[in-house]
C-alpha cells in the first residue's frame, strides 16, 4: 500500500473513532423516561429512588398531589427516579419493585396496599442491598428502615373532636353515630379509629351518644362505601344522626345517598381536604375535614431518600415508631383540622386554588365565606 494511501486509511479511521465518541456522549443525556413514570437526570447519587404508589380509589391524594410533589422534590436535587401507580393491584405492585430493582434503584419509597405484600416488597429490597421508606402508611411487620407519616392517631382525634362539635353545635340530644372506617388492611384505618374512637368511646359509655352501625370499607372504595352507609339507613329507618367518616371520599359517599333519599345532612368528618371535602364544608353538607399537608410530607421524604441515594445516613428521621418489636426512625408531621371557619389554610398554602374550589353552585359558598 502506497504511503499516501496510508495516510487516507488512517485519516478516516480517526474520523471514524471521534464520531462514535460523539454519539455516545450525545446518547447519555437522553432521559430514559418510562411509560407512567417521571426522571430526571443524576448529580452525584450514588443510586436512584423508585416511588411505589398504591392507587387511585382510596384517595385521589396519591395522582394529584404526590407524584407531583415528589417528582418536584427528588428532581430538585438532581435524583435520577421513577414514580409508578400499581391501581390497587398487589401483584403489579412487587412487579414494579422488581423491576426498579433490577433497574438500580437504591431506595424504595413504598406505600403499601397491604401489609402482607408491603412485606414481601421490603424483604426484596433488602436482599437487594435497597433502603426502603414507608411512606404514609407504616408496613405492619415489614421493617422497613425509615417511615415518613402524621401523626394518625392525632388525625383521628381531630376527626372525633370535630364530629362532638358539629353535634353539640346542632343541640342534637341523644344522637345516633355511625362510624365509617377505612381499609381494615391499611394499618392508618386503625390508627384513625384508635384516635376517633378515644373521643367517641366515652361519649357512647356516658349515654350522651348512642353507638350506631359500624363498619369498615374494604380498599376505601367509595362505591362500597356507598352501598354500606345505604345498608345502614336501611338497618336503622333512616335514623342516623350524625356520622365519622374516616376521609372525604367515604363523607362524598354518605353525602350521596343522603341526597337520593332526601334526608337532611348529618353532620360529617373527612379527611384529606380535597376540593370536594373542601366544596361540602363550604355548602354545610360536611362539617370538618383533616387538612395533611402533603407537600411537606413529600418533602420528608425525599430528604430521606436524597440522602439515602447519596450513600449518606439521614438526620432528619428523630421520632421513633413501634412496629411489632423494633421501632422505626421516623417524621411524623401535625395535621390541621378544617372547618368553614379556616379553609382558607388550604389557598394560603398552596394546596388548593380558589378555581379548584369556587365553581358552580359553590361559587355562592365560597363568597359567603370570604373566598
Amino acid at each position: 500500500m502506497s504511503r499516501s494511501k496510508t495516510r487516507w486509511l488512517l485519516a478516516v479511521l480517526v474520523l471514524a473513532a471521534a464520531a462514535l465518541v460523539a454519539a455516545g456522549c450525545g446518547s447519555s443525556k437522553k432521559s430514559n423516561t418510562t411509560s407512567g413514570a417521571s426522571t430526571a437526570a443524576s448529580s452525584g447519587a450514588k443510586g436512584s429512588v423508585a416511588v411505589l404508589l398504591p392507587d387511585t380509589q382510596s384517595s385521589v391524594r396519591w395522582e394529584q398531589f404526590d407524584r407531583k410533589y415528589l417528582d418536584q422534590s427528588l428532581g430538585a436535587a438532581g435524583i435520577k427516579h421513577t414514580i409508578v401507580n400499581a391501581q390497587g393491584d398487589p401483584a403489579t405492585q412487587r412487579t414494579q419493585a422488581e423491576q426498579a430493582l433490577t433497574n438500580g434503584a437504591k431506595v424504595i419509597l413504598l406505600v403499601d396496599l397491604d401489609p402482607g405484600s408491603g412485606k414481601s416488597i421490603i424483604s426484596l429490597a433488602h436482599s437487594r442491598g435497597a433502603k426502603v421508606i414507608d411512606y404514609d402508611r407504616l408496613t405492619l411487620g415489614g421493617g422497613a428502615d425509615y417511615y415518613v407519616s402524621f401523626d394518625n392517631v392525632s388525625v383521628g382525634k381531630l376527626q372525633g373532636q370535630g364530629l362532638v362539635k358539629c353535634i353539640q353545635d346542632k343541640g342534637l340530644k341523644s344522637p345516633v353515630v355511625a362510624e365509617l372506617n377505612g381499609s381494615p388492611t391499611d394499618n392508618n384505618a386503625t390508627l384513625f379509629a384508635q384516635g376517633y374512637n378515644s373521643v367517641l368511646t366515652p361519649m357512647y359509655s356516658s349515654g350522651t351518644f348512642k353507638k350506631g352501625p359500624n363498619q369498615s370499607v374494604p380498599d376505601w372504595d367509595n362505591q362500597k362505601a356507598l352501598t354500606i352507609f345505604e345498608q345502614m339507613l336501611s338497618r336503622t329507618s333512616n335514623k342516623i344522626d350524625a356520622v365519622l367518616a374516616a376521609n372525604d371520599g367515604l363523607a362524598n359517599s354518605v353525602i350521596s345517598a343522603e341526597k337520593a333519599r332526601k334526608l337532611t345532612y348529618a353532620p360529617v368528618t373527612g379527611q384529606d381536604a380535597t376540593a370536594e371535602g373542601i366544596q361540602h364544608v363550604l355548602a354545610g353538607q360536611q362539617c370538618m375535614t383533616v387538612y395533611k399537608a402533603v407537600k411537606k410530607e413529600a418533602g420528608a421524604a425525599s430528604t430521606l431518600a436524597i440522602a439515602l441515594a447519596k450513600g449518606q445516613t439521614p438526620t432528619t428521621a428523630t421520632a421513633q415508631t413501634k412496629n411489632g418489636s423494633t421501632q422505626t426512625p421516623s417524621v411524623l408531621l401535625t395535621p390541621v383540622s378544617i372547618t368553614k371557619d379556616n379553609v382558607k389554610t388550604v389557598i394560603d398554602d398552596g394546596f388548593l386554588t380558589h378555581d379548584q374550589i369556587c365553581v358552580g353552585q359553590f361559587a355562592k359558598a365560597c363568597t359567603s365565606a370570604g373566598l
